[in-house]
């Protein structure tokens, strides 16, 4: 074989190499979306989605904005344009479902929901639509819901264009301690008013819009006769506190937060 046919067949082979190793990256890209997919819509899921278009409470469902072990948020229409945020929560999640014994354990609201079926994700759903209400009527800065349906969680979208509202642990604060004292009037109407505790509240938990703190994640929020509700405000209080505290600003130290919120001195 002459150089010239040599050169040319080995330019093809790789050629053909780079083309195969495409091809099966795209396969397996297109193998791993379809999980993703079936994993999210599956056909209860698809059916709830349909219930809620033809109900008239969404008209787009666009691409996602956010994705967790326990749900996947998307970016969406209603019939007025509004934007909408569409929380589908994981039905076939094991390690969600462990997740949230915790919360659900001496909450009478999943007193009679077998855990080991859809009834347990359906539910929590249920709950986080509830626990909006609470807040919002409470005076808290929650997304405003709109929704439910099974799986699926409807609410305002705190953002613009599809683009989510930043993290409080991603914006730099013009006034810390402003906001500081905005997270703990939320919290506290949370709990004298709506009679909730959030249960996981952090910097990764509340949003900055309009240079105010918006609370999210609710679904694990628990009223206050739930046996682990204290436990959860210290907790609560606890992560605000030292996210602020690094700031370095003179602030009461967690117990005396928890006095406050909870209206008895701190043990």
């Amino acid at each position: 074989m002459s150089k010239f046919l040599e050169d040319k067949t080995r330019e093809r082979l790789k050629l053909r190499e780079k083309r195969y190793d495409f091809e099966r990256r795209m396969r397996r890209k297109r193998s791993e979306e379809m999980e993703v997919l079936e994993e999210v819509f599956d056909k209860p899921t698809l059916m709830a989605l349909y219930n809620l278009l033809n109900k008239g409470y969404l008209k787009e469902v666009y691409g996602a904005v956010k994705a967790g072990k326990e749900s996947k948020i998307y970016w969406g229409k209603s019939m007025r344009g509004e934007d909408l945020a569409i929380k589908i929560y994981l039905t076939v999640s094991s390690e969600f479902r462990r997740g949230i014994l915790q919360y659900i354990d001496g909450d009478p609201r999943f007193k009679s929901i077998d855990r080991s079926t859809r009834a347990l994700i359906y539910r929590w759903a249920l709950k986080e639509f509830e626990n909006l209400k609470l807040a919002w009527d409470a005076g808290v800065r929650v997304p405003r819901r709109v929704a439910v349906e099974k799986n699926i969680l409807i609410m305002e979208f705190i953002g613009e264009d599809g683009t989510p509202a930043p993290l409080l642990k991603e914006v730099p604060l013009q006034d810390p301690g402003k906001t500081f004292d905005l997270i703990i009037e939320g919290v506290e109407k949370l709990y004298r008013i709506a009679g909730l505790v959030h249960g996981d509240l952090s910097e990764y938990n509340i949003m900055i819009w309009e240079d105010k703190p918006v609370f999210f994640d609710v679904s694990q929020a628990v009223k206050l006769d739930h046996p682990m509700a204290r436990t959860f405000l210290r907790r609560d209080l606890y992560n605000i506190h030292k996210f602020f505290s690094k700031m370095g600003l003179d602030i009461p130290s967690a117990e005396k937060l928890y006095g406050r919120v909870a209206g008895e001195d701190a043990e």
